[in-house]
């Protein structure tokens, strides 16, 4: 093989690395977002659960759900505090 080739060869095998890392990237993100959201969701869920003793109820939709996913106890907390100013309870 003359150099010409290995070279050819080694530019392709980086080439495939940098598509494959631009592909990936994205892909990655978007399980995580998933991931927080279905998180997010059943903690909205055991929140709705053991609330309704309570009267206390928060929607679960996609926002709620990432909302909570993204930031936790923390989110739903927040998202608890938000439903009782939206609902003038406060």
């Amino acid at each position: 093989m003359d150099a010409a080739t290995i070279v050819a060869y080694a530019f392709g095998l980086l080439l495939l690395y940098v598509v494959a890392y631009v592909l990936y990237v994205p892909l990655k993100v978007i399980v995580r977002l998933t991931y927080n959201a279905i998180v997010g969701g059943i903690l909205l869920w055991l929140v709705n659960l053991a609330g309704g003793f309570f009267g206390l109820s928060v929607a679960i939709n996609p926002v709620t759900a990432l909302v909570a996913g993204f930031l936790g106890i923390p989110g739903v907390v927040l998202l608890i505090a938000l439903q009782y100013v939206v609902a003038g309870r406060v």
